[in-house]
């Protein structure tokens, strides 16, 4: 079975407030390092059929400019892995 993480871009505010809120959803350990390096290594080695589904991408975008990119560029390299995990899927 699919498991989904519902992602809202409206609580990623800066990258501190952004890296909680990403331990939280994804269940990552307290050694998680709270950066993109980190999140990748966590999510590209335990992240396994699971489906990230984003809203409010714009707003992510808007509060964390560059850095906003980088993190949806990683989701969706997580996809090409090809280890059953999709996203970020966007509902219309």
């Amino acid at each position: 079975m699919k498991r989904r993480i519902h992602l809202n871009g409206k609580r990623m505010i800066t990258k501190e407030v952004t890296h909680s809120y990403l331990k939280r959803k994804f269940s990552l350990p307290d050694y998680y390092g709270r950066n993109l390096d980190a999140l990748w290594d966590l999510l590209s080695t335990h992240l396994k059929d699971t489906e990230i589904q984003l809203v409010h991408e714009e707003a992510l975008r808007k509060n964390l400019g560059s850095y906003g990119q980088k993190l949806l560029v990683l989701f969706e390299d997580l996809e090409d892995l090809d280890q059953g995990v999709k996203g970020p899927h966007r509902p219309k």
